[in-house]
């Protein structure tokens, strides 16, 4: 069984939260349990919380679920990069998978909510991540 840490960044909760509930549909679909979750306000506080999740011992992956809807700016984009960037930091120096699910940049907060699947998607990716390396 896989243990998965949950990461929820809160930019948009209408948006996140449903995300998040997705992941952890997906999590209990694959009789993974999510032994910790943590909440941090946006994407760009992320890879600290992943960072905090994959240094324990009982955690196999981490899976991140956040979104970025306030504009297709280059500050938008610039953060979703250097946010995944961190992510695969964090991924490669604790040796543990790392999975970003994230709604934009440059959506409409509709537009972002026809996309909270993205959550089961990081959560389902992290946990093939884990059994992969198991």
């Amino acid at each position: 069984m896989v243990s998965l840490g949950l990461v929820v960044a809160r930019f948009n909760d209408s948006v996140t939260e449903p995300m998040a509930e997705a992941a952890r549909e997906a999590a209990a679909d694959r009789d993974a349990v999510v032994v910790d979750e943590l909440s941090v306000p946006g994407a760009y506080d992320s890879p600290l919380a992943a960072d905090r999740l994959a240094r324990r011992e009982d955690v196999d992956a981490v899976a991140v679920v956040g979104a970025i809807v306030t504009g297709d700016t280059d500050h938008d984009r610039v953060i979703a990069t250097a946010t995944a960037e961190k992510l695969t930091d964090v991924s490669l120096d604790r040796d543990t998978p790392v999975t970003f699910g994230v709604s934009g940049p440059g959506m409409s907060g509709a537009e972002a909510r026809e996309r909270i699947d993205k959550g089961a998607d990081a959560a389902a990716a992290a946990i093939d991540l884990a059994e992969e390396l198991d």
